[in-house]
């Protein structure tokens, strides 16, 4: 009996699988840190036969190169794919077999031109799932335009027509595996389908439900920002990326840090916003450990820019390394476990001011600045009447924008990146208030709707 075991990396959206007759095993899509797959294939006692990637990924480092190497396994890559490395080339139509197991390569070319999705069959040919990368994902597609601006259309096109290849080949009893789609900028829609089926996927997937036009002007005109670190992503997997190191960066004490930080380091402080936000070493950005911690901070710290790692437990900093790992994040130049104590007496220490949207009510117009940093569509479904809006991603580049002679009032939908931006913009010398406030899209205190404000 074939087994698919799902490994899923919620803090990047993505989903890793090893496929099993109980013997053998082919794992598709692996990240960096592959001591989750070794841990599987050892506990079982696997044989690992094959590694395979369904593309040159654009939103991690693979772990799928480092892996087959440690077990000698044939690391299965499209022969199109202009990469530096020795690996198994492998083209549509070719058949792998690993025991019990027989995948078929098929060319799904529309998250990026050369996209393959693998087809799982037992020895009898029965289909047993599909891996889809991000071709056919539940009830949605993996986005387009990733590559270029140029190549957005032609891909979007071949999407259509590799995610029907798909419906068309396999039955609907077929299950599908795609590695994007649970939180993925990779996806182009978010959804919260846990699972599905080629079947299932003939009536919620648009590129199944509309014809092609229609299918891209949904698919276009629904595209968001995805996060800078993107363009990293390809060269490294493309030149093989070194294995995962978990070894912990050098513990620093709390002047070291200060001294590193005056240096050009970009300190992450990992506590609690509230901790944070009453005692930090001015310049250091706060990112709470949650699962968007490498999204967040990979679209906002320059990706070649040595890192020091600052929290009250060791084990939020260790997990915090293996999140950034994930994304290439590893110019690490310590650690430390800091609380307020520690931090009495460093002079460059300072505070935030918390507040919420009745503290903002109660406080004169002109003697504040209200900044919203949520994403378009949430603040055109409702905001603050005085904000600003500069979205959580592109306030480094706009800085100049915000002013510098009152106090910056900001929010976003649940402190999270109100906090990093907070942060952010006392290093650049802002006086800030964080609104720590919970508040859903439309539901802003002292809210005007766009067309209100247009």
């Amino acid at each position: 009996m074939i087994e698919v075991i799902t490994v899923e990396t919620p803090s990047l959206g993505d989903r890793s699988y090893v496929a099993t007759d109980g013997t053998n095993s082919i794992v598709i899509d692996p990240q960096r840190d592959i001591d989750r797959m070794v841990t599987i294939l050892e506990e079982r006692g696997l044989t690992l036969t094959h590694v395979v990637e369904t593309h040159i990924h654009n939103d991690y480092v693979t772990g799928g190169f480092a892996l087959a190497q440690r077990y000698g396994a044939s690391y299965c890559v499209n022969a199109d794919d202009a990469v530096t490395y020795e690996r198994t080339p492998v083209s549509d139509g070719d058949v792998l077999e690993s025991g019990d197991m027989r995948i078929t390569v098929l060319h799904t070319p529309g998250h990026t031109p050369t996209h393959l999705s693998y087809a799982l069959a037992d020895a009898s040919g029965t289909s047993v799932g599909v891996f889809t990368g991000g071709s056919m994902l539940f009830g949605t597609v993996g986005r387009p335009d990733l590559i270029s601006q140029e190549m957005t259309e032609p891909l979007a096109r071949a999407q259509w027509r590799s995610v029907r290849r798909l419906a068309e080949a396999l039955p609907d009893e077929t299950i599908v595996h795609p590695t994007h789609g649970f939180g993925s900028h990779c996806s182009s829609i978010q959804t919260t389908k846990p699972s599905s089926t080629i079947g299932q996927e003939r009536t919620d997937n648009p590129a199944l439900t509309n014809d092609e036009e229609a299918f891209l002007e949904l698919l276009i005109g629904g595209l968001t920002p995805y996060p800078t670190y993107y363009q990293y992503m390809a060269p490294i997997n493309v030149e093989g990326p070194s294995p995962f190191d978990a070894t912990p960066p050098e513990l620093l004490d709390v002047p070291r840090v200060a001294a590193l930080l005056r240096e050009g380091a970009w300190v992450i402080d990992l506590r609690n916003r509230r901790a944070f936000a009453g005692a930090f070493l001015r310049g250091a950005i706060n990112a709470e450990l949650r699962n968007d911690l490498p999204n967040y901070l990979g679209w906002f710290v320059p990706f070649d820019e040595p890192l020091v790692l600052i929290g009250d437990d060791e084990k939020v900093v260790a997990e915090a390394q293996r999140m950034l790992a994930r994304i290439g994040y590893d110019r690490l130049r310590g650690r430390a476990t800091v609380d307020a104590d520690a931090l009495a007496g460093e002079a460059s220490v300072t505070s935030i001011k918390v507040g919420n949207f009745g503290d903002l009510e109660a406080t004169d117009p002109g003697a504040r600045h209200v900044l919203d940093v949520r994403d378009t569509w949430e603040y055109e479904s409702g905001h603050h009447a005085d904000a600003q809006h500069i979205p959580f991603h592109d306030l480094a580049e706009r800085l100049d924008e915000v002013p510098d002679d009152k106090p910056i009032w900001l929010y976003c939908a649940t402190g999270a990146r109100a906090t990093i931006a907070a942060s952010f913009l006392v290093r650049s010398g802002r006086e800030v208030v964080l609104i720590d406030d919970f508040c859903l899209p439309g539901d802003v205190p002292g809210k005007a709707t766009a067309a209100a404000n247009a």
